[in-house]
């Protein structure tokens, strides 16, 4: 994004930015909407919005009830359902943009998108934007134009200005409604956007399947209603809390929808007959269509997101590459999926930020955005990056993202589990049995589906594991800061013909690191081995997601692939932690080992697999890491 003023680094605190109407004295919670203030201050309508092929869309709109000036149009678009249906039925909960900005007084528009729930209309999944349409082609695009010139045509009271956000699946619809923009719309937030399902959103990582996250999205969204404004998905009883168990037992992928879908759910046999990167999911990459994009763009996202890591920093990047000169910022915290609109943002799971980081983010970043934009507030003067460092847990700004001032530093794998910055000067490797049957846990707790907290849990569970290569530095005699995304370059060899391989970099807390107080769990932080960022690559798409290609036994192979960026300062004192594995259940399902269309696989397939990571100067395993300069300019 151009910027008329330079900004390298700046240390934010909340005092600097109260240009919104929020008290910090009183606090956020005196401003949330509840069911009565909403009833009492704006009158519901129920809209049928005309498409441009001539479907009807439905549109819940909040109007308030106070005449005496006009207001922007916030604007959701949904595939989860805008109820309560009917106009004098309002939510007895309100949730998101309404709880929390209904009394600053905007009209709140939320759309059913095409076929769910009360729209018409056939039902597609991230559904492909169509770049060279006809007079009645449609895509997401059009629905959100023609919503909005319809919306600023016919709702009474509203200024003409449009702000488009949503989380996670609303995120992609966001990201969508601001290709082709319509003029009213003045500015878009993609919250954790859907960017790509085979390569790091959602379902697939690097085209390793994320197994429970699958399961039980679509066993309860891919269900087909009789009367969806009437009825509910109904959750699936696994019969079981313990998802480790019940999914090494689920069976082959292919019989389960046959075993455990009372009606077929159609997206889940798409998922596993397209097991490359073909068209059918390439032509669902919105972030190749993000061109010449005309509204003001808050991209906003979440360091612990398990679901929607990718997407945010993904629409970031490339409509700052093909939209030269928009206004185009990115904001992450140290949030799970949606966290900045669902908790106060102060903790994740056992790992403390000491603030309120949603509470900061809602009242002074993201109000006064859409105040500015739509209400024509002053400029809050955001920074292109506004980023949460996780580790001295603060804000800072930044010209752009990555920041300029980091390098690129390998650290290594050395023999005696031993993890420096210096390259290995002789020759060995480590190995371990990889075993189908006995996957390495992806949590050290039972859950049945994947938790939000496994993306900082506590690691000591899995560095005892004989399956589990461990490298770490000595203790670090000063902060190490890395800023952007990680690297793996492994040089690795298996007895089979494919392999996953999963990267994990964890910061491991000193002997001395205080328990939390109060501390009912009895959580000892002492030694703490906080997961930063874990990801897989399954190996047989290593040089290319299109056309796999099989791992000749026992010969050596460089496995080389991105993981999502970080924010982190590893402290003085702590440790800097390697993980290598080739399971992480039920996260990712399991690999047979064996080159072969995986989801068709039967139980006799997956075979053990002895797997070699090597450290020499021809083989220099390593993560490469971009290291922020400790100077810091203001």
């Amino acid at each position: 994004m151009v910027r008329a003023r330079s900004l390298s680094l700046f240390v934010f605190s909340p005092i600097l930015l109260l240009c919104c109407s929020v008290d910090p004295i009183r606090g956020e919670e005196a401003f949330h909407a509840d069911h009565a203030y909403v009833k009492e201050h704006y009158t519901k309508y129920e809209y049928r919005i005309p498409m441009r092929d001539g479907v009807h869309l439905f549109t819940a709109v909040y109007i308030p009830k106070d005449a005496s000036e006009r207001y922007p149009i916030l604007l959701q678009r949904t595939p989860y359902s805008v109820k309560p249906y009917g106009e004098s039925n309002y939510p007895s909960i309100p949730s998101g943009m309404m709880k929390f900005y209904a009394k600053e007084r905007f009209i709140f528009a939320y759309q059913d998108v095409r076929g769910r729930y009360a729209s018409e209309g056939e039902f597609v999944h991230v559904r492909p934007h169509r770049p060279n349409k006809g007079p009645k082609d449609i895509d997401e695009s059009t629905d959100a134009y023609d919503t909005i010139d319809w919306l600023t045509k016919n709702v009474p009271l509203n200024n003409g200005k449009v702000g488009m956000l949503g989380i996670s699946y609303p995120g992609f619809y966001s990201a969508a409604g601001m290709i082709d923009a319509h003029p009213a719309l003045k500015c878009v937030s993609p919250q954790a956007p859907v960017a790509d399902w085979f390569i790091g959103d959602d379902f697939r990582h690097n085209g390793a399947f994320y197994l429970a996250h699958a399961f039980r999205y679509f066993s309860n969204f891919g269900q087909q209603l009789r009367k969806p404004t009437r009825q509910q998905s109904i959750p699936f009883d696994y019969e079981t809390p313990d998802g480790y168990e019940f999914y090494l037992h689920l069976g082959p992928l292919d019989e389960v929808q046959k075993k455990h879908f009372e009606k077929e759910i159609v997206f889940w046999d798409e998922l596993l007959e397209h097991g490359t990167y073909d068209s059918f999911w390439k032509e669902r990459r919105i972030v190749d269509h993000l061109k010449n994009i005309k509204p003001a763009v808050m991209n906003v996202g979440g360091w612990f997101d398990s679901e929607d890591l990718y997407g945010p920093l993904q629409v970031y990047h490339e409509t700052e590459a093909h939209s030269p000169g928009a206004y185009n910022i990115l904001v992450m915290g140290p949030w799970s999926h949606g966290g900045w609109y669902s908790g106060d943002g102060e903790k994740l799971g056992h790992v403390p930020f000491h603030q309120k980081t949603a509470h900061f983010y809602r009242t002074q970043i993201e109000l006064p955005f859409l105040k500015h934009f739509l209400k024509d507030a002053a400029d809050p003067k955001l920074p292109e990056a506004y980023v949460f460092e996780t580790g001295t847990n603060q804000w800072r700004g930044f010209e752009q993202w990555p920041p300029t001032r980091v390098e690129n530093r390998n650290l290594y794998f050395q023999p005696q589990g031993k993890l420096t910055f210096d390259p290995p000067s002789g020759d060995s490797f480590d190995e371990y049995v990889s075993d189908p049957s006995k996957p390495v846990p992806f949590i050290p707790n039972i859950a049945i589906m994947m938790t939000n907290e496994h993306m900082l849990d506590d690691q000591r569970f899995a560095s005892s594991r004989t399956d589990v290569l461990v490298y770490v530095t000595e203790p670090l005699k000063e902060d190490i800061t890395i800023a952007g995304p990680i690297s793996p370059k492994l040089f690795v060899s298996t007895t089979g013909t494919d392999s996953d391989w999963v990267v994990k970099l964890i910061d491991v807390y000193s002997g001395d690191f205080p328990n939390p107080d109060p501390n009912p769990a009895g959580i000892q932080m002492g030694g703490y081995q906080q997961l930063v960022r874990g990801e897989a690559m399954r190996g047989k798409f290593r040089d290319s997601y299109e056309k796999p290609s099989p791992f000749k036994p026992g010969e050596v192979t460089k496995i080389e692939y991105i993981m999502p960026d970080a924010y982190h300062t590893f402290r003085r004192g702590h440790r800097i932690m390697v993980h290598v594995q080739s399971s992480w259940f039920p996260l990712i399902d399991r690999n047979p080992q064996q080159f072969m269309d995986i989801y068709h696989a039967k139980e006799g397939d997956f075979k053990k697999a002895t797997q070699r990571v090597y450290q020499s100067p021809q083989f220099p395993s390593s993560v490469v890491v971009k290291v922020l300069s400790q100077a810091k300019e203001k």
